[in-house]
């Protein structure tokens, strides 16, 4: 029988003998070790399927961005071209990317946000545990992933001006009174400014240098306030370096000379949209172009130098049954923020000026009404040109097109006593009343008409990619558009005729003058359409242009 002496020897020896220590220790590390190696097997797997799962991802996001209109249908396809099954993709959001360093990479995309210009992709997958449902108690461990691609689809384009014959003696007179200066260019002249063409890219940092600013962007050096004259000797400085037509380079040179000295000044932003390249630096050239004639570019440039004050200038131009012609015009500011020409994704406008036009004719008359006294008054209001769709060819460019939808101005055409006061309020319409046609001592004939032209939806025009390389301009009329504004007034004139204090009657007096005005018809069409064009209008007609299209393949922007 052990005793208790006994016992606490054999514990003594038992806790002192290290004999088998190493097996123990073997046998527990082995645990460990398997453990770990368990555990590694799962995180590897979790690791190999998240890179899987995150390429097939970004996959998705670039087929989406470069197909947005159908971007759920195109992830949806590569999801399962990549072994996922369906209810994977958790959701495909397209929605607007902006590549502003300002911004966190979490606030440059919008998601619903229009136009869209990239997409948004989210991926859910379970990827099985074989060892680690010990430890979570789940046998598959869930894997998100997101992507944002992001595809450039620009176009560069513009709406009006327009010319379609030239008078050399009209242009100087009217541009003449926009620009505050006497012109003398000659029709050649107006030819060769006609035919050059610069980049707005090229023109921005010499107007920059001319205006002495340094470390702009271009949304800062469009929206300064600069002077006319520096704005044409920056074109001027453009034209010579870029271009080799001399005609237009003296021409140019010309009107700056005829500038000297006035203090005009106008913010460029009223003429041109640098859009999605706002931010870039001045010196800085895009992909995407924006040109311009040298014309269009004196025409607008002189309109807003001469905002909403009334041009006024003597027209002649030997038309058959007028013996004296006046015109007057005001031209309205165009919306904020709205050039004629811009460069932009889809859902970019572009906007003509609101116009409007006062011309006073002499018509000769015969027997007893020897001279009409006609005033006809017409408003042209801004047209519009929205970027509506860009396609874009991959691979072959050749195949890409550009889709605008363009809007006429409303026109509104009176005759009638319009006032100065009435042609410079643009926050409301003329409504005139009748105005003194004939004035022959005792005989007195009054008139009045009105006539109206408009669109009421605007009309899809597309360019294919010749069209955008060959600048092609395309015409769009209004569809309630009559052959001549004249005859449509006429339908509507109504007479009033006097004779003496007591306001007698004449028989045949009111026929005679609608007859003489009748007569006169296609000469007050020439000459009215005529004035339009100078001013760069179309009568119930808006040109665009598409100068540049930009298709760059989708790529990840997060």
């Amino acid at each position: 029988m052990m005793t208790a002496k006994d016992i606490g020897q054999r514990a003594r020896r038992f806790a002192s003998d290290e004999r088998g220590n190493i097996a123990i220790m073997s046998a527990a590390s082995m645990l460990l070790v398997i453990a770990c190696a368990a555990l590694g097997v799962d995180v590897g797997t979790i690791f190999a399927d998240k890179r899987r799962t995150q390429s097939a991802t970004d996959l998705a996001a670039i087929v989406a961005a470069s197909d947005i209109p159908n971007a759920s249908r195109a992830a949806a396809a590569t999801v399962a071209k990549n072994h996922y099954p369906p209810d994977s993709l958790v959701a495909v959001e397209p929605g607007v990317y902006k590549a502003d360093a300002t911004l966190s990479p979490q606030q440059r995309f919008t998601a619903a946000a229009a136009p869209p210009n990239a997409v948004r992709v989210t991926l859910r997958t379970r990827t099985p545990l074989y060892f680690g449902k010990a430890l979570t108690g789940d046998s598959q461990w869930t894997i998100k992933a997101t992507a944002i691609a992001s595809a450039t689809r620009l176009a560069s384009f513009s709406i009006g001006t327009r010319l379609a014959s030239l008078n050399g003696g009209l242009l100087n007179s009217l541009l003449g009174s926009m620009l505050g200066t006497t012109l003398s260019l000659s029709v050649m002249d107006y030819q060769a400014l006609l035919a050059a063409r610069i980049d707005l890219f090229d023109f921005l940092p010499a107007l920059a240098a001319k205006a002495n600013l340094t470390g702009l962007t271009y949304d800062q050096l469009l929206n300064t306030n600069l002077k006319v004259v520096d704005i044409l000797a920056a074109l001027l400085t453009t034209q010579t370096a870029t271009n080799g037509n001399t005609a237009a380079t003296a021409a140019l040179s010309s009107l700056v000379a005829a500038l000297a000295g006035r203090n005009d000044r106008i913010k460029p932003a009223s003429l041109l949209s640098a859009g999605p390249y706002a931010n870039l630096a001045v010196g800085e050239k895009p992909k995407v172009g924006l040109t311009a004639s040298l014309f269009d570019m004196v025409s607008a440039l002189a309109q807003l130098a001469n905002g909403t004050n009334q041009i006024a200038a003597g027209v002649n131009l030997n038309l058959p049954g007028i013996a004296g012609a006046t015109v007057m015009a005001t031209i309205g500011e165009r919306p904020v923020g709205k050039g004629w020409i811009a460069v932009g994704a889809t859902g970019a406008s572009v906007h003509t000026a609101q116009t409007r036009i006062l011309l006073k004719l002499q018509l000769l008359g015969t027997g007893a009404v020897s001279v009409v006294n006609l005033p006809v008054y017409v408003e042209v209001a801004a047209g519009t040109a929205t970027l509506n769709a860009i396609s874009c060819g991959y691979p072959n460019i050749a195949s890409s097109s550009v889709t605008l939808g363009v809007s006429p101005g409303l026109v509104d055409a009176w005759i009638g006593d319009v006032t100065p006061a009435m042609m410079t309020n643009f926050s409301t319409k003329p409504n005139p009343p009748a105005a003194t046609l004939v004035d022959a001592g005792v005989i007195q004939v009054s008139g009045r008409a009105h006539a109206t032209m408009a669109n009421t939806a605007p009309t899809s025009v597309t360019f294919s990619y010749a069209d955008i390389q060959a600048q092609t301009k395309k015409t769009v009329n209004t569809t309630s558009f009559t052959s001549s504004l004249t005859a449509s007034l006429l339908g509507d004139l109504q007479l009033g005729v006097q004779v003496g204090p007591l306001g007698l009657p004449v028989p045949g007096i009111g026929a005679l003058v609608a007859g003489i005005i009748g007569g006169a018809t296609g000469s007050i069409d020439t000459l009215l359409n005529t004035v339009l064009q100078a001013l760069g209008i179309g009568l119930g007609q808006v040109d665009s242009r598409v100068t540049g299209v930009r298709c760059d393949g989708a790529v990840l922007v997060n």
